[in-house]
């Protein structure tokens, strides 16, 4: 289950709390293999809800907002899902009773998010049983909240028969299917977004498959651009747009981003209050701000532009100084994880630079990971995004040289990762990277390409510095090995093929 816009009335089914739609009296439907069968619903009623391609969801049948329509022609009930910010209008054959098909739905789906939205359920019906008032769904259940402690983060609302107060500013922002004009949508950039133009010509994204964790998030008023849908880009935009932050958007390859030509860094710099960037290397960090209508172009003074890209601090000084020449505002921000920490809005954010717009960002950097830091001056976070990246590198280069030496040696590599497991190194990192080798399947989660590209730089500063980096250039050979090997666009556990040629 994946979670879209803070609130949605339409593609992606997600959590929170809401109520019923076109009438209060009881609807005797259910869909069942296919049949239909009777049952009654009312508001108030846990459910499973099933909305297009996605699982069945445990949610709550709630008020709707006052001036939320019902969409027509529907017999619908408006339903909050547990374990997440959203909510959805359901048809009411796409409803069942939770506790009657409880343990059906437990058996067939699966998943963190799924067991975390369960027992977001089961805590509610502890915390209700024998009160006599009717407690409503918790605003949000996060896995952050989840450590904390049982309910840590849940936020309780009024009773489920006071109507849902619309305290999100951008609410109307994202009920495109309540619009009076609809938007003409062109290719979908990934599984992630769907990129359309609306009739004034301004670019948005609706979010159709974000999986956010980080509960309730009030959004920046700004006006954010972001410019890079890669892997990271992707999955960063949609939490944005979960949290309610409104987003116009830029991507290098045309065909990949389904936007028209003609749109540029330039223009979406002018029109926005702080632009993101997150492109693959110092090049393309560079072209993007000094290349034809690139951002500079379109700095002005208070314009402010954030580079999320893993770059050497050269590259991330010398753009800072171009920045603020035309009256910017810079702030470096590289991000350590892979594009499933970017999809779950999981990622960790090294900030430099500006410090009052550290802050401004603060609400975009609480959509897209979960903690920060700040570290001083420009250039400080290259420094410590490459030592990070030299770190996690080096490592996957040791993992992929213990197995290929346990196969040669007639040693189980399923075994050793289970004793791995078992010690001081067990991480998922390891566990990840360990069963893509044993399962053959390199589906990039961090390019390859890259990884090499960030212990080559980081190498660099150890020599600007004159510290040796000895595992870290012994490391870089293997990468540059399995990138001879073609491996370059696969993951980078592909380094494994470096050994075994």
């Amino acid at each position: 289950m994946t979670t879209g816009p803070r609130h949605v009335v339409g593609p992606t089914p997600m959590g929170g709390a809401g109520a019923t739609c076109c009438s209060r009296r009881p609807v005797r439907r259910r869909w069942l293999g296919g049949k239909m069968a009777a049952v009654s619903l009312r508001l108030g009623d846990l459910v499973w809800g099933k909305l297009g391609r996605y699982p069945p969801w445990p949610g709550k049948i709630v008020n709707p907002p006052k001036d939320l329509k019902k969409p027509r022609g529907k017999k619908c009930f408006f339903v909050k899902f547990f374990g997440t910010e959203d909510h959805a209008w359901i048809k009411v054959e796409q409803l069942k009773p939770y506790h009657a098909h409880k343990e059906e739905m437990i058996k067939i789906n699966k998943g963190k998010r799924f067991q975390q939205a369960v027992d977001a359920v089961e805590e509610f019906l502890r915390r209700a049983k024998g009160k006599d008032q009717d407690l409503t769904i918790p605003e949000s259940s996060t896995v952050k909240g989840m450590m904390a402690g049982p309910m840590a983060a849940f936020k309780w609302q009024p009773t489920a028969t006071e109507p849902v107060k619309d305290a999100d500013p951008h609410f109307h922002h994202f009920l495109l299917s309540q619009t009076e004009k609809p938007a003409v949508c062109y290719q979908a950039i990934t599984k992630k977004l769907k990129i359309c133009e609306e009739e004034t010509g301004s670019t948005s994204i609706q979010a159709a498959d974000s999986t956010a964790v980080n509960g309730s998030i009030t959004p920046t008023d700004k006006k954010i651009g972001f410019l890079g849908l890669g892997l990271m880009g992707s999955g960063i935009v949609s939490n944005l747009l979960k949290m309610g932050h409104t987003v116009t958007v830029w991507n290098r390859t045309a065909e990949k981003e389904g936007a028209r030509l003609g749109r540029t860094p330039a223009e979406v710099v002018s029109t926005c209050d702080i632009t993101f960037a997150c492109v693959s290397d110092p090049k393309a960090a560079k072209d993007l701000v000094l290349g034809p209508s690139g951002v500079l172009q379109g700095i002005r003074p208070g314009k402010c532009y954030v580079d999320m890209s893993t770059v050497d601090a050269d590259t991330v000084t010398e753009l800072a100084q171009v920045i603020v020449s035309r009256g910017g505002r810079f702030l470096e921000a590289p991000v350590s994880g892979n594009q499933q920490l970017s999809n779950d809005g999981m990622l960790v954010i090294l900030a430099a630079g500006d410090r009052g717009l550290y802050e401004d960002c603060s609400s975009c950097f609480q959509a897209m990971g979960k903690t920060s830091f700040f570290l001083g001056e420009v250039g400080n976070a290259a420094k410590m995004m490459l030592i990070v990246n030299m770190v996690q590198g080096s490592f996957m280069a040791t993992i992929a040289e213990g197995l290929t030496l346990a196969q040669v040696t007639g040693q189980s590599q399923q075994t050793l990762l289970d004793i791995l497991n078992q010690g001081q190194l067990a991480s998922i990192f390891l566990d990840q990277k360990c069963q893509n080798i044993l399962q053959g399947n390199f589906k990039p989660d961090f390019y390859l390409k890259y990884i090499q590209k960030d212990l080559r730089l980081a190498i660099a500063l150890g020599d600007a510095v004159n510290h040796p980096t000895p595992m870290a250039a012994a490391a870089n050979e293997v990468y540059k090995r399995a990138k001879a090997l073609d491996q370059s666009d696969n993951d980078m556990s592909a380094v494994y093929r470096a050994y075994i040629h």
